[in-house]
């Protein structure tokens, strides 16, 4: 697919033509959530926690227009907009996993911890209390 988008001056280099497209905190985190299939726009967005609908109206335009995402609309009332990945950024794949893969090395070798392993932890301690509070009971 050709792209849409004009860029103000022709990479120096493959590795800067492709960070071109996907660079910034979003677009890769935005490929990664859609390597599990299609998704709604509210959907997208309660798994990025943080990003502003705008932002990320804005990032899903450009991911489209760059031919790695294709945007489907529902003639529906509410609107139904769902967001899936085209086969090109299907490619990017074992990228996309082995960064994911890398960044939870990288935070576990400095004991730090995602907020998502955070919200667990913090589920699984109240379930235990609960369980013990119910044989206190």
């Amino acid at each position: 697919m050709p792209k849409k988008r004009n860029y103000d001056c022709a990479p120096g280099c493959s590795m800067e033509a492709a960070l071109n497209i996907i660079g910034g905190k979003w677009k890769g985190v935005i490929l990664y959530h859609l390597l599990d299939g299609t998704m709604r726009f509210n959907e997208l967005g309660r798994e990025l926690t943080g990003i502003a609908p705008r932002l990320l109206a804005k990032q899903l335009r450009e991911l489209e227009e760059d031919g790695l995402v294709i945007r489907t609309v529902f003639p529906v009332i509410p609107p139904h907009v769902e967001y899936t990945l085209t086969n090109e950024a299907r490619t990017m794949a074992p990228l996309l996993l082995g960064l994911s893969n890398w960044g939870h090395g990288w935070l576990e070798r400095r004991g730090l911890k995602t907020s998502k392993q955070r919200e667990a932890e913090t589920i699984d301690l109240r379930s235990r209390r609960a369980g013990r509070q119910k044989k206190v009971a």
